[in-house]
């Protein structure tokens, strides 16, 4: 049962991050710990995404964006603390 506190973290990813299956690995894992949110690739080879939920289910989000799925390289990852939003599903965007 999550908790009445949602937290609400914006990450980028820089690294070997697009190409690998990030967005979706992301996706399938925010979606398991029940995290709502958004994730997409950015122009300069970059993800980004959006993690809403329990903040111990965020925290298990972030912690998958330091590592990747398998076939990614993660070499730098920035994390924004920002206020919730009220969001209720996880998209993939382009």
């Amino acid at each position: 049962m999550m908790s009445e506190a949602r937290v609400h973290r914006r990450v980028r990813v820089s690294g070997r991050v697009q190409g690998v299956g990030f967005r979706a690995a992301t996706q399938a894992k925010a979606e398991a710990c029940g995290v709502a949110g958004w994730v997409r690739n950015l122009p300069d080879g970059s993800v980004e995404a959006a993690f809403e939920g329990d903040a111990e289910a965020v925290a298990a989000l972030v912690d998958f964006c330091r590592a990747g799925p398998r076939l990614a390289r993660i070499e730098h990852l920035e994390v924004q603390e920002e206020p919730a939003t009220g969001l209720t599903r996880f998209d993939l965007r382009q």
